[in-house]
């Protein structure tokens, strides 16, 4: 078996088993007034770690490894909390640039309204599982856990769902970057 499916299969139970005390530990450590509720700050890892799993040797200690990450997320969240409130539109900009940044690994973080657009079409352009998962995690908020009471759909089918959504649009949009780049 490769590292990518046994990394993923090890995240994959492990965030399914103990995502309740994930939360837990990740709301011992946040207070309200946080950006980042306990749930985006778990899907936030979650995601970062399901979209390197090829990229790591053999996971052997999943528990060390997931909680050392949400340490390290939980410090970078406190560290940059601030509330602000943004409008609607604002906030669908920002969310959108965030997305973006996820696929197009800009390091300064600027992206040329033909790329947004680019990013929009492609993820129109999705599998309907596909595209309903990027749209409610990424763009309405919602967390796994309320999308798999909703839908019944496991977390972790969730998760895999978005990661396979991911590749499909860097894929898709690689070769779109370096034409407009």
């Amino acid at each position: 078996m490769n590292h990518q499916s046994e990394n993923s299969r090890k995240l994959n139970e492990f965030f399914n088993e103990e995502y309740a005390s994930l939360k837990t530990y990740v709301s011992s450590k946040v207070k309200a007034s946080t950006s980042m509720g306990p749930e985006d700050i778990i899907q936030d890892v979650a995601l970062k770690l399901f979209t390197g799993a090829d990229r790591y040797s053999p996971i052997n200690n999943v528990a060390g490894f997931v909680y050392r990450a949400l340490k390290n997320k939980v410090i970078d969240v406190l560290r940059s909390s601030k509330k602000n409130s943004i409008d609607y539109e604002t906030q669908n900009e920002n969310k959108l640039i965030e997305f973006a940044s996820i696929i197009y690994e800009s390091a300064d973080n600027s992206y040329p309204e033909e790329m947004k657009e680019a990013l929009k079409t492609a993820i129109i352009s999705l599998k309907t599982n596909y595209r309903n998962v990027i749209i409610a995690i990424d763009f309405e908020g919602y967390t796994y856990k309320e999308i798999e009471l909703e839908t019944g759909i496991p977390i972790g089918t969730l998760m895999s769902r978005r990661h396979r959504a991911i590749s499909l649009l860097y894929k898709k949009l690689k070769p779109k970057k370096e034409i407009i780049n």
